[in-house]
């Protein structure tokens, strides 16, 4: 498989969302505000270098889709994992990982040590996933959000 990773650009947007809507995990984390266009954008001009895309090539080296893709941001400090999603067909192939370790290499290149990410609990595959990439599980905290937006769902 001719896998390349780059840069997420704003135009990678519509073929990112369906990617996202491909699996319902990934759909489920979805909000119709920050998943938005207007909200991808706006993340992408705060984070343009954490943000990557895996694409399969065909022989050509055109793209033919996207195999993944990981949004990851910080504040200066620290940074979080928004979004990690690998096309069904695509899965066991070490792209998720690789992924990850473009993200991470990035990240350290700002300056950042720590970073963190949000999975479902009920979500094995995901969570057994991170272990295996060295994110452990605190215990000893509390996730507590706010929604600011009538429209962003408050969450469970």
């Amino acid at each position: 498989m001719n896998i390349s990773i780059r840069r997420v650009l704003i135009e990678d947007y519509d073929r990112i969302y369906a990617l996202w809507n491909s699996t319902e995990q990934s759909r489920r984390a979805l909000n119709p505000v920050d998943d938005s266009r207007e909200g991808i954008e706006r993340y992408l001009k705060r984070n343009p270098s954490t943000c990557f895309l895996a694409e399969s090539k065909d022989g050509s080296g055109d793209s033919q889709e996207i195999a993944g893709v990981i949004l990851t941001g910080h504040d200066g400090r620290r940074a979080i994992i928004h979004h990690l999603c690998v096309h069904p067909a695509y899965r066991r192939e070490g792209i998720a990982s690789q992924l990850v370790q473009k993200a991470e290499e990035a990240l350290r290149k700002e300056g950042i040590n720590k970073i963190s990410g949000l999975v479902f609990k009920d979500n094995d595959a995901a969570n057994t996933f991170w272990e295996k990439q060295g994110y452990t599980l605190r215990t000893n905290l509390n996730y507590r959000n706010k929604s600011l937006n009538e429209n962003v769902p408050q969450g469970e």
